[in-house]
């Protein structure tokens, strides 16, 4: 069983073209892309709600576009889109999904993981700064 983490992007955001990793420059994300790293998985990858699945050294370009201003519909389309490249690239059956993203960009992926773990579900913005800085402490 391989672990894979996936990590909701932010809006804020560098102004130019850089790499998926770099554009997103907000606290929470840095946070979470460095618990996702220490967590040691086979892949780590952003859910983008422009760009869908995309990997951490993609050059992408700026955008502001959110799943939060999405109708239902769209975010089906959009989850159908995520997990055709996770099929691609993992194992949905097989692979431990550590899912660092908030509830739109979960709500219609999760029921296709075998296994998975969502170690911030419920927690505001002030817990889950406070739980992902307790969780990297000891780096």
């Amino acid at each position: 069983m391989n672990k894979i983490v996936l990590i909701s992007c932010v809006s804020k955001k560098q102004s130019v073209t850089s790499r998926a990793d770099e554009m997103y420059i907000s606290t929470l994300f840095k946070l979470n892309l460095r618990l996702a790293r220490k967590l040691k998985p086979l892949f780590i990858f952003i859910l983008s709600a422009k760009y869908g699945l995309i990997t951490l050294d993609k050059l992408i370009e700026p955008y502001n576009q959110t799943l939060n201003q999405m109708s239902k519909v769209d975010r089906i389309n959009w989850a159908e889109k995520v997990l055709e490249e996770l099929q691609r690239l993992t194992n949905l059956q097989k692979d431990h999904f550590v899912i660092l993203a908030g509830n739109r960009y979960r709500e219609y992926l999760i029921q296709h993981f075998n296994s998975y773990e969502v170690p911030m579900e419920g927690l505001r913005i002030g817990q889950q700064l406070q739980f992902l800085k307790g969780q990297i402490e000891n780096e």
